[in-house]
């Protein structure tokens, strides 16, 4: 049986890199396909998925993907260009990678906000700063009758 040549980048990292993935497994807006050598050439869009595959010994493999590009050229090759992905072998093993992935991220987003927030009130007192200075710089008030 021939096999898949399958290959899974993000901007700063090949994944995945096999020429042994004898069927492939992904998922695009129209729901999960799958890909066996022989494929017609393809070009998809893929939601935030796992893509699954197994090799000449019939193990399995995952990669979870954070959305990406599918193509299917010539029927033997597989190309996934994805933003972030992680790869393994054992699946909630990898689904608790990435859920503590996805922690992390929301807690740095919170830390971020947090940070704009302080920046925006620190901007604010200084512009009341300017705009109405302190009772010590201003003139003293007039005497009156």
């Amino acid at each position: 049986m021939s096999a898949l040549r399958l290959r899974i980048t993000t901007p700063s990292a090949i994944l995945v890199d096999t020429d042994d993935a004898r069927a492939v497994r992904a998922e695009d807006v129209s729901g999960g396909f799958g890909l066996l050598p022989g494929h017609a050439d393809m070009l998809t869009v893929l939601t935030d998925c796992v893509v699954r595959w197994r090799d000449g010994s019939d193990r399995e493999f995952f990669c979870a993907v954070r959305s990406g590009v599918l193509t299917v050229v010539g029927g033997a090759r597989v190309e996934i260009a994805c933003r972030q992905g992680l790869a393994g072998d054992d699946l909630p093993r990898l689904r608790a990678r990435v859920v503590a992935m996805r922690e992390e991220e929301a807690e740095a987003g919170r830390r971020v906000k947090v940070e704009q927030t302080q920046l925006r009130a620190r901007a604010v007192r200084q512009l009341m700063r300017y705009l109405h200075p302190t009772a010590d710089a201003a003139p003293p008030p007039e005497a009156g009758p």
